[in-house]
């Protein structure tokens, strides 16, 4: 069976690339940034990526669609992760009355396309204690377009083999009929460490101190920040971001353009290609734009293990009763 996504706010491609290993075929992948959407038709010029911003995009269309074979299809999976600073701690937590913040038009969208499942992922900061009542709004405007609501849960990236923490929060939600057959991924044990998922790249340029930088990196990646188009630049973040980078051996302060050179002393800088591994993307997919819109795209993912790892259980639950 061909399962369809609509995919929101795509950016540099994270979550559709691990839906489409679970099996989603994109109809429409929409974002307003350009170098994302470069990034996306570099990676796969097959897909059907839409570089308009949001607020203008109408998804009429996609509520029933001709497919290849001729057969007439509705949408299953509405997804896509909401712009991330009005609940993050790194800013100033505005919520809903952040300009930023596009639940309002995933919940319009989903009116329009009426899929069989919705998928949305954001930070952990929404689910601070003060947004408890958006939350609830959030879910009650899905039950009342027929939804049943799962929840919202948080996941940590590196239970699903991201050597990374990155806590990411999903919501979901399904047709009453599908509802009972989800059930939430569960994480299969430790993720490799940074010096392990590093070391090769590290070793490139035939860097001498690769070996002893793998063994002090033995830990998991703090979390990347990839900041937004107001604020960040090619670095991984705030300087309580740099700090705990800098305790594994990893100079935060910038993004590099190539490994370490083999008498490189000191403490190495990442690369896009080294950010891009650490949130768990194929070695293979390239990032488009300056390194502080490539950068940009890679700290800003979903990593595609855990967008993988929840589109298998949603394709499992409309996909019971077939």
């Amino acid at each position: 069976m061909t399962l369809t996504s609509l995919e929101l706010c795509a950016g540099g491609g994270g979550q559709a690339l691990g839906l489409e290993k679970a099996g989603f075929s994109h109809v429409a992948l929409v974002d307003n940034d350009r170098h994302a959407c470069a990034t996306l038709r570099t990676n796969r010029p097959f897909w059907n990526t839409i570089e308009t911003d949001l607020k203008n995009f109408d998804a009429t269309q996609y509520r029933s669609f001709r497919l290849p074979n001729g057969k007439t299809k509705s949408l299953d999976l509405l997804s896509g992760g909401t712009p991330c600073p009005p609940f993050s701690v790194a800013g100033r937590m505005l919520g809903v009355d952040d300009p930023r913040n596009l639940f309002s038009e995933f919940i319009r969208i989903a009116q329009e396309c009426e899929p069989h499942a919705v998928m949305i992922e954001n930070v952990r900061g929404l689910m601070d204690p003060s947004f408890d009542t958006y939350r609830s709004e959030i879910e009650f405007a899905f039950s009342n377009l027929g939804y049943k609501s799962l929840g919202l849960e948080l996941l940590q990236s590196s239970s699903f083999g991201v050597p990374q923490l990155r806590p990411r929060v999903v919501f979901i939600a399904l047709r009453p009929e599908f509802a009972d057959g989800f059930k939430w991924p569960v994480g299969k044990g430790r993720a490799p460490t940074v010096g392990t998922t590093l070391h090769s790249l590290m070793a490139t340029n035939g860097w001498r101190g690769a070996d002893a930088w793998a063994k002090r990196a033995d830990a998991i990646a703090p979390t990347l920040v990839g900041g937004s188009k107001l604020h960040g630049g090619p670095d991984l973040g705030p300087s309580r971001a740099r700090a705990a980078w800098e305790a594994i051996g990893v100079n935060g302060k910038l993004i590099a353009d190539e490994p370490p050179s083999k008498s490189f002393r000191g403490m190495p800088c990442l690369t896009v290609e080294m950010a891009a591994l650490i949130q768990g993307f194929d070695p293979e997919w390239q990032f488009v734009g300056s390194r502080t819109h490539a950068y940009r795209q890679v700290g800003n993912a979903f990593p595609p293990p855990v967008a993988r790892a929840l589109g298998n259980k949603i394709r499992q639950a409309l996909t019971k009763r077939a």
